[in-house]
């Protein structure tokens, strides 16, 4: 498939950042010390601000305190954070102004896991505090377009959970689906699925940026 955009709009964690081992532990420990079960947790926090994942297991009045604990934990495990094949290569080819990164993590939380992975910090990156409504909401994919100057309409999301797809998708964009933590199966609001970005291409012109994939569509074609 070949289509062309004007600009991508990625995710961080399982699509560019590879920290499932590090989210995986932050709510192990954050659920054993409160007695919940974090097959419970892990099972709905993916994709999602920690905020709206701790508002399913806590009251009010305790939500604040244990969602700063459970930041000073992420921030705490970084040894194993790693690049996700291509990554580098891709965002060093894409030119500034072009690319975007739209997270549900906390900024600094984001900052130190893409300096963790050796990967580039985009001048336009929307995090969990900059939006009222995280994924799968698309408040942070249309905050993320307009910061960069560009119709939503005209840009890529780059996905791996269904939250973030489903938030692309409300957005109006095109939806790509790298399978690097769901299920070739999950990812039903994307337009087309790929392994990882090793089977996804990006030439650069001045009209925009033409994005190649190895993979066919899903559902409609991006073109």
């Amino acid at each position: 498939m070949r289509f062309e955009v004007d600009a991508i709009l990625f995710d961080i964690d399982g699509t560019l950042v590879d920290s499932t081992g590090a989210v995986v532990r932050a709510w192990e420990a954050w659920s054993a010390a409160r007695g919940i079960d974090p097959a419970e947790v892990l099972r709905v926090c993916h994709g999602r601000r920690s905020e709206d994942t701790v508002a399913e297991f806590l009251p009010s009045d305790q939500r604040a305190a244990a969602v700063a604990e459970l930041e000073r934990l992420e921030l705490a495990d970084l040894g194993d954070v790693t690049a996700l094949p291509a990554t580098r290569d891709l965002l060093s080819a894409l030119p500034e102004g072009r690319w975007a990164a739209v997270t549900s993590g906390s900024r600094a939380l984001m900052r130190a896991r893409l300096a963790a992975a050796g990967l580039p910090v985009p001048d336009v990156l929307v995090a969990a505090e900059d939006v009222r409504l995280g994924k799968p909401d698309p408040q942070g994919y249309l905050q993320a377009a307009r910061a960069l100057g560009f119709d939503i309409r005209r840009c890529l999301v780059v996905e791996d959970a269904p939250a973030g797809l489903e938030a692309g998708r409300a957005a109006g964009a095109y939806v790509l689906a790298v399978v690097t933590s769901h299920s070739s199966q999950d990812p039903c609001a994307a337009d087309a699925v790929i392994p990882d970005l090793r089977a996804f291409t990006v030439e650069a012109s001045a009209s925009g940026l033409m994005i190649s994939t190895a993979v066919g569509p899903r559902a409609d074609p991006l073109i």
